[in-house]
């Protein structure tokens, strides 16, 4: 998902900035307004960030796509601080990772935000909340939630790649070669960020369910299946 400075054609980065930056003004006003009246919600964001960050390091080398895998976070981020503010933590990682430890690059930050912290976060988060309605268990829906996720970070990602490098190739084939590139490192990772963030939001509900927002917990949490 990292990919890297000089992939992408500068008309291809600007527009993927942009787009993201519009996502992200969006989560800054939503982290004003919940850390407004919520004055545990800045520090539970800031725990959740630092999760994002190091989750998202966890990276794999891909040659063919001239980027990595790893599982990503921001599934189980956009559950327990909201799909919008999701996408401000993951452009804080990406910036710092791309800064401190070379995954990335500076002008990419956009287009992977927009795949791993808006698409990511919001898809894995739309899956959490459908299985939930239907009545599903709390660790099945999250399981469900961070493979969907997953999944959806690398599809966009390949999709970004395809979309300013398929040339004469179809952009649908170029975009299933990328994603096909990915697939033998990504889906193993996803299955694992499957389990990951099924067990982590089940325990946070058994544990401390005070630091979950209220669509996790109706009534009694100890009654929370």
């Amino acid at each position: 998902m990292h990919i890297e400075d000089g992939i992408l054609p500068a008309q291809a980065w600007i527009t993927w900035y942009v787009i993201s930056a519009l996502f992200v003004v969006v989560g800054i006003w939503e982290i004003k307004k919940r850390s407004e009246e919520n004055l545990h919600y800045k520090p539970l964001l800031s725990m959740v960030g630092v999760a994002v960050f190091v989750i998202s390091c966890m990276h794999l080398p891909v040659p063919v796509t001239g980027s990595c895998s790893h599982p990503c976070g921001t599934p189980l981020a956009a559950i327990v601080v909201g799909p919008w503010a999701t996408t401000v933590i993951s452009a804080i990682a990406l910036f710092f990772q791309a800064i401190f430890l070379g995954h990335g690059g500076i002008t990419t930050i956009g287009a992977n935000n927009f795949s791993m912290g808006i698409v990511g976060g919001m898809s894995g988060y739309l899956s959490w909340k459908i299985f939930r309605k239907f009545g599903s268990p709390i660790w099945l829906a999250a399981g469900i939630a961070g493979f969907v996720g997953d999944v959806m970070t690398y599809l966009t990602s390949a999709f970004e790649l395809a979309l300013s490098l398929h040339g004469n190739v179809s952009l649908v084939k170029q975009w299933m070669i990328f994603f096909m590139g990915y697939g033998p490192t990504q889906l193993p990772l996803a299955i694992f960020e499957a389990i990951f963030t099924a067990a982590v939001i089940q325990v946070m509900v058994n544990r401390r369910p005070d630091l979950l927002p209220g669509i996790i917990i109706s009534g009694n949490a100890k009654g929370v299946k």
